[in-house]
């Protein structure tokens, strides 16, 4: 069984962000760009726990509630249903009483207004203001496909303004390693910037732009 990450990982996770986590594991793990925060300033790190939703139904939802661990990070299949708001604020005000780190959904929520204001990273494919039932089975805790991108329980979800990715759960401690040290790398770059190299000469792209009559 893999070990849960500590909160100083997932801090430090969270700090190096979707797009570098994203480059620092060769290129793996983006979900579908159309989940997006409901505010950009939203960030989210944790161990998924999976549901699987029917659409118009949000039964499910309820028993993850209850079966999620303080820290997780809700992984909702709900098939890109948009005609129906399974997540709303009387749901947020439940998971951040139970310490539930965020909420991930392949469909849309509603009380989007309230949620941004409440603190609670949640994204999703947008905003709508049907209600749901609450009588049809899902699932939770099972292996499923989330924008795109395979989640097993456990994998660890971060997310940011520019969108979340996926990590699998056995390479956290060398993703992050790789990201750090590709942020180092990146600070670098910078301060070469300020003292005024230019992009051109630190991307070594110079014979690039003779080649293409770019001069």
């Amino acid at each position: 069984m893999t070990t849960r990450p500590d909160a100083a990982t997932l801090e430090a996770l969270k700090r190096c962000g979707a797009a570098t986590i994203h480059e620092s594991q060769a290129q793996r793990g983006a979900v579908d760009p159309a989940i997006k925060p409901l505010s950009p300033a939203m960030r989210v790190a944790g161990p998924a726990f999976t549901v699987k939703c029917k659409p118009g139904d949000n039964l499910a939802l309820h028993y993850a509630l209850v079966k999620a661990q303080p820290g997780d990070v809700l992984v909702v299949d709900y098939e890109g249903f948009s005609q129906s708001g399974p997540w709303g604020d009387v749901m947020t005000l439940a998971a951040k009483t139970r310490g539930i780190a965020g909420l991930a959904i392949d469909g849309t929520v509603r009380d989007s207004t309230s949620i941004v204001e409440m603190g609670f990273p949640v994204f999703s494919r947008g905003a709508c203001i049907k209600g749901t039932n609450k009588y049809q089975p899902g699932a939770a805790g099972i292996p499923l496909v989330f924008g795109g991108v395979l989640v097993n329980p456990g994998d660890i979800i971060v997310g940011d303004g520019d969108g979340l990715v996926v990590i699998d759960q056995r390479e956290v401690a060398e993703v992050l390693a790789a990201a750090q040290a590709r942020e180092a790398k990146e600070e670098a770059v910078r301060k070469r910037i300020l003292a005024g190299t230019t992009t051109v000469e630190i991307l070594g792209v110079q014979d690039l732009l003779v080649k293409y009559g770019m001069t």
